[in-house]
């Protein structure tokens, strides 16, 4: 243990040299490399030295243990068994640190929400959720951005997908895909009864093109007038672009951008992302280890999650986790809900490591 965290500190060091290299700037691509290292590493060595520390401190007390002086055996075996006990809490987190990043946790990600189970009402919960996600972006200063959306007249969405861009977005998002359902008195009601509804909500690591070639020849692309608020240059050009994927029969259409040209790149980045979630959706079934899965219907029985209105209660059903600050959810506080995601993530893995 003790080997393998001091070869990270020197790892960590050599990452500082190389930040300290007077042209290290010049080149964009290595400094955002080596600042994603640097930064992944850093609470791993502050962790690692403070063991070592520990470690350390034990080992000389151990001598003093060895020697002829009564009252300091007795100072260095109280000492001995408080330092013992951090030392245990320390490799504990050690432990949770040194899991196997995933690359992809590092990636913007693109959402995409959709309404399922319950007509209007469940439309109208889509867009809540929409919300829910942009106001957590803004939490984390993350940037977001519409790429497609279908609207219906009276706020809701039937669909929206957008983009999420930032540090560790992917990393902090992917527990969100699955069903969301929903318990409330819905304002199309006028007898007051709870409806249950559902949206269903899928998380892409955004692909890069490094990540995932397109081939030209694999693509069919159309265009056709948009449809929709946007005035006159909107509908009366043919600024939507809709790309199938041949080899796959994956459809990605794009007419919230002004130009077709934007809405080309959109719409391709789309496709991308979809077509990198598939892939390691593949390689995950392979390795028997998906711990996750894209959502695929909008049942309200396949829930992950339900937001109870009249009890002001929101239980993920995962991890048996429930809260009562819905309210505060609903604004974008979902912080606690998805660090309890990742701890319970954190503690599969740290099992799947011990069997």
């Amino acid at each position: 243990m003790i080997d393998k965290l001091k070869d990270i500190i020197t790892h960590f060091e050599s990452l500082e040299s190389q930040m300290a290299e007077p042209d290290f700037m010049n080149d964009q691509t290595r400094f955002i490399e080596v600042a994603k290292e640097y930064r992944r590493f850093r609470p791993i060595v502050e962790k690692s030295k403070e063991y070592i520390a520990i470690q350390e401190q034990i080992d000389d007390d151990n001598e003093i243990l060895a020697g002829d002086d009564l009252e300091l055996k007795d100072i260095a075996q109280a000492e001995i068994e408080e330092l013992e006990k951090a030392l245990s809490e320390l490799e504990k987190e050690l432990k949770v640190l040194l899991l196997p990043h995933d690359p992809t946790d590092d990636k913007n990600t693109i959402i995409e929400v959709r309404a399922g189970t319950g007509g209007d009402e469940a439309a109208l919960f889509a867009a809540d959720i929409y919300r829910m996600y942009s106001r957590f972006a803004e939490r984390n200063g993350w940037k977001y951005e519409v790429m497609e959306s279908n609207s219906i007249g009276i706020g809701g969405f039937k669909e929206v997908i957008f983009s999420v861009s930032g540090e560790g977005v992917y990393g902090m998002m992917k527990f969100e895909s699955g069903v969301h359902r929903v318990q409330r008195v819905p304002k199309t009601e006028t007898s007051g009864r709870v409806h249950t509804s559902a949206a269903t909500v899928a998380v892409l690591p955004e692909a890069e093109e490094a990540d995932i070639e397109v081939v030209d020849a694999d693509l069919k692309i159309d265009t056709y007038r948009a449809s929709g608020a946007g005035g006159q240059h909107v509908n009366k050009t043919e600024s939507a672009i809709r790309i199938t994927h041949l080899p796959t029969g994956l459809v990605v259409t794009c007419q919230d951008e002004t130009s077709q040209h934007k809405n080309k790149a959109a719409a391709l980045k789309v496709l991308r992302s979809r077509l990198l979630a598939e892939e390691q959706d593949k390689l995950a079934r392979e390795r028997a280890a998906v711990r996750r899965d894209m959502v695929s219907t909008g049942d309200r029985s396949a829930k992950i999650r339900t937001y109870n209105f009249p009890q002001g209660r929101i239980t993920d059903h995962r991890i048996n986790f429930t809260a009562y600050n819905l309210e505060s959810v609903m604004d974008g506080d979902i912080g606690d809900i998805i660090e309890n995601l990742k701890l319970a993530d954190q503690q599969a893995q740290l099992a799947s490591v011990t069997e």
